[in-house]
């Protein structure tokens, strides 16, 4: 059984993976923020189930490693790293301030290479571990309404990749898990544009992002197949899997877009490894144990 460390415990797909790794019987260190105020209860229900709650913000240097630092006292070592904490939009593109921008890429992205920093070390010490990047299907599309959102995604592709390759030699795997849409609390959390006063200016589809938005919850609403446990069931596959066997992209959805998604990982598989062996450097795909 693995030594599990994730972040945005308290909600969303978060809590939802920490009671499925628990019953599978990992170790896990379960990170958040606010620990002692609006997320105590989701903490103490968490502690119930066995995980060891840290407080941690991941838009923080100094809190970040902290945290990494509890758990490793708690738990000895980190086996996996799951970068779950996250935030989303709703808006025109436009309409989102240089700031609005900032405070999304501080948790989604910034948040993330925090969290890989501070643990790598002691994965390389050990010349193992595994990094798992929550991205979304928005993460390798794009749709109206969710721009800086999708930006972020995009962005921690690219960062998974990059570690998916420079680490290989060192024994550590970096893998996506890319789910779809899904009724959890993070679409209670959507941030705004702060320059509502923007949106105004697109006229007769000004009011959209909210219709759209609706639109989708119905859906939702009318699929109960799309499950948010699935996502954290396919985590807990994944870590379950033999190391250098694990899929790099795990697509996660059953409204109809992770079918065409799952076909474009497979090409752009293609043709990364076509373009890696023709520079001579196709190795460092495949994790060297």
């Amino acid at each position: 059984m693995s030594k599990i460390l994730i972040t945005g415990a308290s909600g969303g797909f978060g809590s939802l993976t920490v009671a499925a790794l628990l019953k599978a019987g990992h170790q896990v260190v379960a990170t958040m923020r606010d620990t002692a105020g609006r997320n105590r209860a989701v903490a103490d229900e968490l502690t119930k189930l066995g995980a060891y709650v840290v407080e941690m913000d991941v838009t923080q240097d100094a809190s970040t490693q902290k945290g990494v630092d509890q758990a490793v006292g708690r738990l000895g070592s980190i086996d996996v790293v799951i970068n779950n904490a996250g935030i989303g939009v709703l808006g025109f593109q436009e309409s989102f301030t240089a700031d609005d921008w900032k405070k999304l890429f501080e948790v989604n992205v910034f948040g993330v290479q925090r969290v890989n920093r501070a643990v790598l070390p002691h994965m390389k010490e050990r010349k193992q571990g595994l990094l798992i990047q929550i991205s979304s299907l928005l993460g390798r599309i794009a749709v109206p309404f969710y721009g800086p959102y999708q930006a972020t995604k995009w962005a921690v592709e690219a960062l998974a990749e990059n570690y998916r390759v420079e680490l290989s030699q060192l024994g550590i795997e970096s893998c996506i898990v890319e789910p779809g849409g899904y009724p959890t609390s993070f679409m209670d959390n959507l941030v705004k544009p702060s320059d509502a006063s923007r949106s105004a200016s697109y006229g007769e589809i000004s009011q959209m992002p909210e219709g759209f938005f609706k639109g989708f919850e119905q859906a939702l609403a009318a699929n109960p197949a799309q499950n948010p446990k699935d996502v954290a069931n396919a985590i807990v596959d994944l870590i379950a899997k033999p190391r250098g066997q694990r899929p790099f992209r795990t697509v996660v959805d059953k409204m109809g877009m992770g079918d065409h998604i799952t076909a474009y990982n497979e090409h752009l598989e293609k043709i990364t490894s076509g373009i890696y062996n023709a520079f001579g450097i196709g190795h460092m795909l495949t994790l060297k144990k």
